[in-house]
């Protein structure tokens, strides 16, 4: 079985989210790939009660980590601990199609140079609603990019295998030798940009990453850090620069640090401000001084290794 169904390590993070990881369990019971493992890492949960994701899937790896070290830690502990030939990163709060995993796995033994896979990805509660079917390229100065099919209806016009610059984070494949060679995901993220970061670490290596739009799989969105919240304005910030740090080089660095700090930043800060969410506006201003205070700081550029 291992050589025509290799076995897949399915790693997911939770955060005082126990019931909706709960249901993505439930959604991997009827998958039809017939070797896998699930690790489920429980970051900290303060109002919540992991143990019963255990109780109710017994067969599951359950880890506690002590303290929250944010999602890229979380997923950190699910790869050390998987056995299998491929790692599936999955949110928590996505539920999958039962045969989401062979089209993925296929794809990797068309090509012995895709680094990773990611599903065609639909809104859960709109589910003939695409949110992702591939990426394009990230804009140097900006740091932003774009899903193609994004709320668009799905009739088909995305039903074609691509090359894509990025994974999409909830649901991404992973070959384990590659991130023996590799890497982990970065810690200094902590939440948001781990992803692409990752992703451009692979195509340095000299891989591919591909969109396969025969496998499926349903988003339920953030549910943990809420749509907007100070913690999440933070950490896009703070981590959208710390992501130009470690992935953006020469002139372009310096038009994109310039843009953040002149532009972006101040003009979204400022609309808060105005709005009287001051919670928010200071969320800024926190994500420009962790930087300040960790100039020099070289665990900004580490990649954990297996």
């Amino acid at each position: 079985m291992s050589k025509e169904f290799p076995l897949v390590s399915i790693i997911t993070v939770n955060y005082n989210q126990s019931e909706v990881t709960c249901q993505l369990l439930e959604s991997l019971q009827k998958i039809t790939y017939p070797n896998i493992e699930v690790i489920v890492v429980d970051n900290a949960s303060q109002d919540d009660d992991p143990q019963m994701i255990k109780r109710r899937y017994p067969n599951i790896v359950l880890i506690e980590n002590p303290i929250n070290y944010g999602f890229a830690a979380g997923n950190n502990m699910g790869i050390m601990a998987a056995n299998g030939e491929y790692v599936m990163f999955l949110n928590n709060d996505t539920e999958v199609r039962p045969d989401f995993l062979e089209p993925l796995i296929a794809k990797f033994k068309e090509n012995q140079h895709v680094g990773a896979v990611t599903p065609k990805i639909r809104f859960f509660h709109t589910p003939d609603t695409i949110q992702y079917a591939g990426y394009t390229s990230m804009n140097p100065i900006t740091i932003r990019n774009f899903a193609y099919g994004y709320k668009e209806e799905d009739l088909g016009q995305h039903d074609v295998d691509r090359l894509t610059p990025y994974a999409h984070g909830a649901a991404m494949m992973v070959p384990m030798d590659l991130i023996r060679k590799i890497g982990m995901m970065s810690y200094i993220f902590f939440l948001y940009y781990e992803e692409a970061d990752f992703c451009d670490r692979i195509r340095r290596a000299g891989y591919k990453i591909y969109y396969v739009h025969n496998s499926l799989v349903y988003h339920k969105e953030s549910i943990s850090t809420g749509k907007l919240s100070a913690l999440k304005i933070y950490y896009l910030y703070r981590n959208r620069i710390v992501y130009m740090r470690r992935n953006i080089y020469g002139n372009k660095f310096y038009l994109g640090l310039l843009y953040q700090l002149a532009v972006a930043i101040p003009k979204n800060a400022l609309v808060f401000l105005l709005k009287g969410k001051l919670k928010l506006f200071y969320a800024y201003y926190r994500a420009i001084g962790w930087h300040i205070n960790h100039m020099f700081d070289k665990t900004v550029h580490e990649n954990p290794m297996l």
